[in-house]
C-alpha cells in the first residue's frame, strides 16, 4: 500500500484533508488529499489543490481548482452517479457573512478527471425573485422551475414591519429581496441504495443579508450526465 504523502506537509504545501476510497474504478482504494498553504495564526487556506494518489501504483495526480483559497477545506468520497466508484466532493468556506461555500464534484474514473459539479455553474441555473406583498407576505419565484412559495413574516415584529407598512397592512414602497448563493452541499443517500444524492442550502434575505426569511433547499440527483432538480422546499424559521 502506497502512502506518498505520509507527512503533514509536502512540497511547502499542507495536507488540510485526507479521504481514502475507490475512486479509480480498479477496486484499489486510492489517496486523495486536499493540500494548501495555510496562514500563520489564521484558519485561512491559500492554493488548494486536489490530489490523487494511486492505490495500485502509487503514481499521484493534481488538480487545480478554480477557486482555491478559503476556510475549512474537506473532501468526501461518495459515490453520486451509480457507478458503483467513488466521487470527489470538495467543499470550501468562503468566510463571509453569507455563509457562502465553494463545492465541486470531481470524478477519476481511470485515473481521469471529470467535473460533475461546479458551484459557479449551479448559481448561475438556480436564481430566484423575491418580492414583498402586502399584508405581511414575502413572494419568493424560482425560475428554474416556475415554483413560487409565500412567506408569512407577520411574527418579524411590530418595529421591523412598521417600517415597511402602513396601518393597513399595505406596502409603503416597493421592496424586493434574495436569494444567496449556495450555503451548502450535503451528501445524503435519501434512498439507501449507496447512490448520494445532493442537498443543496440558499438563504433568503430579505432587506439585507442578516434579515433572514428562510432557507431554499433543492435535491439534485444524477441523471442523463448531469445533476437535475428532484425536490424543492423552502424552510422557514420558527418564532
Amino acid at each position: 500500500m502506497y502512502n506518498y504523502y505520509s507527512r503533514t506537509t509536502m512540497n511547502q504545501q499542507d495536507i488540510v484533508s485526507f479521504a481514502r476510497g475507490d475512486v479509480t474504478g480498479d477496486r484499489v482504494p486510492d489517496n486523495v488529499y486536499l493540500t494548501g498553504i495555510k496562514t500563520p495564526a489564521s484558519p485561512f487556506t491559500q492554493n488548494i489543490t486536489l490530489l490523487i494518489q494511486d492505490g495500485r501504483t502509487g503514481t499521484v495526480k493534481s488538480v487545480t481548482l478554480r477557486e482555491n483559497a478559503g476556510y475549512n477545506p474537506t473532501v468526501f468520497l461518495g459515490d453520486f452517479t451509480g457507478n458503483g466508484v467513488d466521487d470527489i466532493l470538495i467543499s470550501i468556506a468562503t468566510g463571509g457573512s453569507g455563509g457562502i461555500m465553494y463545492h465541486y464534484i470531481y470524478s477519476f474514473v481511470e485515473n481521469m478527471e471529470y467535473l460533475l459539479f461546479d458551484f459557479n455553474v449551479y448559481n448561475e441555473q438556480y436564481q430566484y425573485d423575491v418580492t414583498y406583498q402586502d399584508q405581511y407576505k414575502v413572494e419568493v419565484v424560482s425560475k428554474i422551475n416556475n415554483k413560487k412559495y409565500m412567506i408569512d413574516i407577520s411574527t418579524k415584529g411590530t418595529e421591523y414591519l412598521t417600517e415597511i407598512y402602513d396601518g393597513n397592512g399595505k406596502l409603503k414602497s416597493p421592496i424586493t429581496g434574495f436569494v444567496n448563493p449556495l450555503s451548502g452541499l450535503y451528501p445524503v443517500d435519501f434512498n439507501l441504495d449507496k447512490r448520494y444524492e445532493l442537498l443543496a442550502y440558499q438563504k433568503i434575505a430579505g432587506r439585507y443579508n442578516a434579515d433572514s426569511l428562510g432557507y431554499i433547499l433543492n435535491t439534485l440527483g444524477w441523471s442523463d450526465n448531469r445533476f437535475v432538480l428532484q425536490n424543492q422546499n423552502v424552510a422557514i424559521l420558527g418564532y
